[in-house]
């Protein structure tokens, strides 16, 4: 399988706060990978390593093959946004395209008015940033990181602050770089919900270490629907449950039981329990979301 970047065991340590904590992370080419954590979760650090805007205190960094003192020469192929966009809100939308460009060395006639079309700026590309919308602003700076052609594109946050409209706007614009570019793209929020809509792979930071990583498919998997069952002695529940043809089924460190399959048939598994000599405390169909997963990875509502 081929990775774009991946990392292992990073570590960025800050004084006595260790702000990235051993991470193994793993980015495939032409995907949109998920970064998802709390504010101070440890996104942003991650990101300014990769891009070389920090510098890693352990671990490794392998960005397109390439390791060690060999990832400087590939890192002119990654555009970042990350935190506040770096632009001149004196300067109208077109000459801060234009900055970027030339520091670059890009000169190519046609090239920033081009960027701003793809972002959607190209109707205020005369206007000065400082009169622009937040969405507008962050999608200014998404135009910056796209001069040069990057092959990797890594957002910090892109659609914090945005009202719906907003972040619909960016979300369709990342969807359009990815599928008319073949651009792999890396994007951080605290928002699962949002990511969810776009993400191929999701990574949940929580704490500076890297909880889990795993594919849409799984996410969607894990985040269904599913009949909760609580009695006196799961045991001889799973017998009985085994017994009415259940096999997706598991038990809780809580002793709780947990079916995934088949939701409609919770009056028959009540009836089939009560007559095996079960005590049923409590039976019903949980709804489980994307955002109850993600608190109960990263420890609850505190913080977020």
């Amino acid at each position: 399988m081929e990775y774009v970047l991946s990392t292992k065991n990073l570590c960025k340590q800050y004084s006595k706060h260790l702000a990235v904590d051993n991470v193994s992370l793993h980015i495939k080419r032409g995907e949109i990978y998920g970064f998802i954590g709390r504010n101070g979760a440890g996104k942003t650090t991650f990101m300014k390593m990769v891009c070389g805007l920090a510098m890693p205190t352990g671990g490794e960094i392998e960005l397109f093959d390439a390791k060690g003192s060999d990832v400087n020469m590939h890192r002119a192929r990654v555009g970042n946004l990350i935190e506040a966009p770096g632009i001149f809100p004196n300067m109208n939308g077109i000459n801060n395209i234009k900055c970027k460009c030339y520091a670059l060395g890009i000169y190519k006639k046609g090239y920033a008015e081009h960027l701003l079309e793809t972002v959607g700026l190209k109707d205020a590309s005369r206007k000065k940033v400082k009169k622009y919308s937040l969405g507008m602003k962050q999608r200014l700076g998404i135009a910056m990181a796209l001069v040069g052609g990057p092959d990797l594109l890594i957002l910090d946050e892109p659609i914090n602050g945005l009202d719906p409209q907003g972040i619909a706007e960016v979300r369709d614009m990342i969807l359009k770089l990815r599928s008319e570019r073949n651009m792999t793209i890396m994007i951080s929020s605290h928002i699962l919900e949002e990511l969810y809509k776009i993400a191929d792979t999701f990574g949940i930071i929580n704490n500076g270490k890297l909880v889990q990583e795993l594919s849409r498919e799984e996410l969607s998997a894990k985040c269904s629907d599913y009949i909760e069952i609580i009695v006196n002695d799961s045991a001889r529940a799973c017998t009985n449950i085994e017994k009415l043809g259940f096999s997706d089924y598991k038990v809780m460190e809580d002793g709780s039981i947990h079916i995934y399959k088949e939701l409609d048939r919770l009056g028959e598994i009540n009836r089939e329990l009560v007559i095996s000599g079960c005590i049923v405390n409590s039976i019903k169909v949980v709804q489980e979301n994307l955002e109850n997963y993600f608190l109960q990875l990263t420890g609850g509502v505190q913080g977020v």
